[in-house]
């Protein structure tokens, strides 16, 4: 779609006029992605909400300089990999407490857990988060930029052009990263996924 017949970009220039109407709905039709991108680059979903509220904040001060140079997606995404990037690089700077680390009031529980939202059998539940955790330890394992291109390509509205602009890198660097991410995934998840239980490749 050209960026000047994107529906979101439309909604800029009356946000600029303060129509706090179309600050929501892009709010609304953006909030679970953005949150779901932040949380797969962060592995953290409490950070990853502060965060989504952050991008928003940026979203509606930059109403008066948004020009319509490509889909308001890309611009969006551009604004939560810049600030994930920013997040990382201050944690490495200030560690803070691991996922891991125990809660504070309950010693046998960790202090942040992921909220599941599935309404399966206990069962399948069971193997589904199972599945998630094991996805979400190998994402971590990609460099940066293939992690980002993975978690950007799951996202309906990017195509891999806009992946690219996002990434800041051509369309052919793009493609090769989400190949080498994919191809990282398929070989790690492999054993977990033939068998039903996780162990690593011999």
């Amino acid at each position: 779609m050209p960026a000047e017949h994107d529906p979101d970009a439309a909604l800029m220039p009356r946000l600029k006029q303060g129509d706090t109407r179309a600050f929501a709905e892009l709010v609304n039709k953006y909030k679970r992605p953005v949150i779901n991108v932040a949380a797969r680059m962060l592995r953290d979903p409490v950070e990853a909400e502060d965060l989504a509220q952050n991008v928003f904040v940026q979203v509606y001060k930059s109403a008066d300089r948004y020009r319509v140079a490509s889909k308001f997606s890309t611009w969006l995404f551009t604004i939560v990999r810049n600030l994930c990037l920013n997040e990382i690089r201050r944690r490495s700077r200030h560690p803070a407490d691991s996922m891991d680390a125990p809660h504070p009031e309950q010693e046998d529980q960790p202090l942040r857990q992921f909220e599941d939202k599935t309404t399966s059998s206990p069962p399948e539940s069971l193997l589904h988060g199972e599945l998630e955790n094991k996805i979400e330890e190998a994402l971590a394992e990609l460099p940066e930029n293939q992690r980002t291109a993975i978690v950007l390509c799951r996202q309906d509205e990017l195509s891999y052009e806009e992946i690219a602009e996002v990434l800041g890198c051509s369309l052919s660097a793009t493609k090769s990263l989400i190949h080498r991410g994919r191809e990282f995934l398929k070989q790690k998840l492999k054993p977990y996924l033939k068998t039903g239980a996780w162990r690593d490749p011999t």
